[in-house]
């Protein structure tokens, strides 16, 4: 792989773990995985100047933007900052802020660094008036109606205090570990998917559309910064020391040093007393204390000079395997998950690990009753790294592979290619059943809110469904029962009734097929039209469709291959679901936009960013993410990401308002 093919490589993998992050609140590689590879790309990028790309993710800071709330334009920008994993590249950091100041004498605030969701408040004649994410650092969610329920944070400043007449104050919310692990619990009860972590979990209470949820979730605060034009004094500490004055949650961990070895001091006991606190942490955060100095260093083009972040390591524990259960998914295939001996690490109670697959047990050379080693890299799900051999006894056995599924009793199959063990039975055994019916279901998919797994397995165990197609064959009188159900049975039926309009693109999704995921089954669906011609296209006709690989093609046909497959495809279509593409004139659609490649950036007036994505399809266009010299024209709303005007604007691209794009489809 040449320097040109890595760097593309990197650049979608960094926005792939960006989106998880900061959208789905989903991580599967921890800050430190993370940072090395926007290290190696920053070092390529440096060595290919011609390689510039203004939508690489080196040239912004990740999002947690939320279409369903009206975005802010931050004052000030919210900036990352630069991570550090050991102290000698913290000495390396202090000593180029020696350099910048040149051999002006400065002092460091040492601050542990809170695992949350950052937040900008902005007060107003000591009133809170709005609350903003950080977004793309740039733009941020309005979140002011929640971050009100947050009882750490100040509505209302005590009258006649010596704060500004306007200030912003920045810090992080943050869901304590007790109010994690009762909240995790409670989901478990109710069979709901459980927070990986308090920031994920704090992420998702901020940003719920109910208020009411939001209070209930028990939020906390730590504030931070200080902004304004008219801060009370030169020293960050003593901004903050002033803000805890007006009422501010302020760490009161947060010291203000003269030396290097001082700040190792710091770092060194906070990495073990931090095991205490009652909330998440995940570093220190170092900052030269002197607002003067600070503007004097300056900014680099994502974060600032002045400030660095002290990673800790991925606290790990050793403790003792008991045993290795199986899970079976949708699609059959078997995952190991290790049961351990229950121990804490990162605050909360371990008492399971995943194992990923049979090579990884081998690798390890797994023995049931060895002590492992096990992490939270970034407080993600626990995971294995190790076994203390040493303390092996030797009269235990090596781990070994079930060679039948736990469910069903089925002999799994390893297909080619492939580091999984799978289930062959998907028609009889129960958890690949009940999960090909909850994929169905999925809002992504036919969106039958109505219905939950819980129901779905109510549902299986008394007989009423083995497929999906069975919920199009339930009458109120199979739900209602004893007559006491019949409100919450007519939900039902009106949800699956209401199933029947889904479009063919979703049905496609919805049927489960192996790789195919929400994307591909509308790039399929839209090239073969109709169920009938998808259900005989060949593996050669469906490579030929923009997108759609070896894989994805021989999934498709092996799906269709199956009788058992087909018959359930021709009941879905009696019972009405659609099976054929809208056509343009069912659906008002037009050639108007055909052959355009349409970037949409900003906020918007009169429809939402999805609304208009939908148009440009329905008349021909096709949306793309970046623009390029192929761009036909951004349609543009309030407040369009800097980068892409910039790069539009280089490239000579039109930009199109939504006034005008809207006169275009008339």
């Amino acid at each position: 792989m040449n320097d040109k093919e890595r760097i593309e490589e990197l650049r979608r993998l960094l926005h792939e773990h960006n989106r998880r992050y900061y959208i789905q609140n989903d991580p599967i590689i921890s800050d430190q995985e993370f940072d090395a590879l926007m290290n190696e790309l920053q070092t390529l990028e440096q060595r290919h100047p011609e390689l510039y790309d203004a939508n690489s993710p080196t040239q912004r800071v990740g999002s947690d933007l939320n279409g369903n709330f009206e975005q802010v334009e931050h004052k000030y920008p919210m900036l990352s900052l630069s991570n550090t994993y050991n102290e000698h590249d913290v000495a390396s950091w202090y000593d180029s802020v020696k350099r910048g100041l040149k051999g002006e004498t400065f002092e460091i605030c040492c601050e542990i660094k809170f695992d949350g969701l950052s937040i900008s408040l902005i007060y107003v004649d000591g009133r809170l008036i709005r609350g903003v994410t950080r977004g793309d650092g740039i733009h941020g969610d309005d979140v002011t109606a929640n971050v009100r329920t947050i009882r750490s944070i100040p509505l209302v400043l005590q009258p006649g205090g010596d704060y500004p007449k306007e200030f912003e104050i920045r810090g992080e919310v943050l869901m304590p570990w007790s109010v994690f692990e009762r909240l995790n619990l409670e989901r478990e009860k109710a069979e709901e998917p459980l927070f990986a972590n308090p920031r994920n979990a704090a992420s998702g209470t901020l940003k719920s559309l109910s208020s009411k949820l939001v209070a209930s979730r028990n939020l906390d605060s730590y504030l931070y910064y200080l902004l304004g034009d008219d801060v009370p004094c030169d020293g960050h500490y003593e901004n903050m020391q002033k803000a805890a004055e007006w009422g501010f949650k302020i760490s009161d961990a947060m010291r203000k040093v003269g030396s290097l070895s001082e700040i190792f001091d710091y770092i060194r006991y906070w990495d073990v007393e931090r095991k205490n606190l009652p909330v998440a942490t995940d570093g220190i955060v170092l900052k030269v204390n002197s607002l003067r100095q600070q503007r004097i260093l300056g900014y680099t083009a994502k974060s600032p000079r002045w400030a660095i972040a002290y990673k800790f390591k991925a606290e790990r524990a050793c403790t003792k395997l008991t045993d290795i259960k199986y899970q079976v998914g949708r699609t059959g295939q078997i995952t190991p998950v290790a049961c351990l001996d229950e121990v804490q690490i990162s605050g909360t109670s371990v008492r399971r690990a995943t194992l990923n697959n049979e090579d990884f047990m081998k690798k390890m050379d797994l023995h049931i009753g060895d002590y492992v080693y096990v992490e939270k890299g970034g407080e993600i799900i626990p995971k294995i790294v190790g076994v203390a051999y040493d303390k092996r006894d030797d009269n235990i056995k090596p781990a070994t592979f079930i060679t039948h599924c736990p469910e069903c009793g089925s002999e799994l199959v390893r297909y080619e290619g492939e580091a999984a063990y799978y289930c062959p039975n998907d028609s009889g055994c129960p958890p690949q059943i009940k999960g090909r019916i909850e994929h169905f279901i999925a809002r992504k998919a036919m969106n039958i809110d109505s219905i939950g797994p819980e129901t779905v397995d109510e549902y299986y165990r008394r007989g009423l469904i083995s497929n999906f197609a069975d919920l199009y064959e339930i009458k109120i009188e199979d739900i209602n029962g004893d007559g006491n159900r019949e409100r919450s049975a007519r939900k039902v039926l009106n949800g699956i009734n209401a199933s029947k309009t889904v479009p063919f693109e979703r049905v496609v999704f919805a049927l489960g097929i192996r790789f195919v995921g929400e994307t591909s089954a509308k790039l399929i669906a839209r090239h073969f039209k109709n169920m009938d011609a998808l259900m005989e296209a060949t593996e050669e006709e469906l490579k030929d469709v923009d997108g759609i690989g070896d894989v994805i093609a021989r999934s498709v046909v092996d799906y269709f291959a199956s009788e058992k497959n087909r018959m359930i495809v021709e009941r879905l279509k009696k019972y009405g679901l659609q099976m054929s593409v809208v056509s343009s004139s069912e659906d008002n659609g037009s050639d108007k936009l055909a052959g355009m490649n349409i970037v949409i950036s900003g906020v918007f007036a009169n429809h939402t960013r999805d609304e208009y994505k939908a148009m440009i399809e329905k008349h021909g266009g096709k949306n793309v993410s970046s623009i390029s010299s192929k761009t036909t024209f951004v349609l543009a709303g309030e407040k369009m990401g800097p980068s892409k005007l910039q790069k539009a604007e280089s490239l000579g691209v039109k930009i199109v308002d939504e006034d005008t794009f809207l006169k275009m489809l008339m």
